[in-house]
């Protein structure tokens, strides 16, 4: 199949993209999916910085280590080097679209909206709350990886 370049973008890049990124490594690798796979946030908050120790926690309860990920900042680049630029929420794609150069080659849309039935939904942002709220994102981003897989299987044949 063909090798597809997706990125999971929220905004500081420590709870949602990276668990986005882990839950589709995970699905992708399990359907034989040839995939590069990176996250990334719109704000410079946590560049370099490790995710946030409930989205390791979270990672690791399903079986995955994300301790090594580093945060970065979305950049123009990525436009032109990913297929696919999947943003977490409205805030999100207001802030990617601002970035957008506008020739570049990535489809960009919001991650729920490729799940069917979850059209406009937005992924939530666990980082004020408690470990449920990250258990509430995998599930959110685990939907969105497995609709994913579901799309680039479909469309490579």
């Amino acid at each position: 199949m063909a090798h597809t370049k997706v990125l999971f973008v929220c905004l500081g890049n420590i709870c949602r993209s990276p668990l986005a990124e882990a839950a589709f490594r995970q699905a992708a690798d399990s359907a034989g999916l040839d995939v590069a796979v990176d996250s990334a946030g719109t704000a410079d908050y946590h560049v370099g910085q490790p995710p946030d120790p409930r989205s390791i926690e979270e990672a690791e309860r399903n079986a995955i280590d994300i301790r090594h990920y580093r945060g970065r900042q979305l950049s123009e680049d990525d436009f032109h080097e990913f297929d696919f630029i999947l943003g977490m929420d409205k805030s999100n794609m207001r802030d990617i679209a601002r970035r957008d150069p506008g020739n570049g080659k990535a489809h960009v849309a919001m991650l729920l909206d490729i799940v069917p039935g979850h059209e406009g939904r937005e992924v939530g942002d666990p980082y004020y709350g408690g470990a449920d709220g990250f258990r509430r994102t995998w599930a959110e981003v685990e939907a969105g990886a497995n609709a994913l897989v579901a799309v680039l299987i479909d469309r490579n044949g």
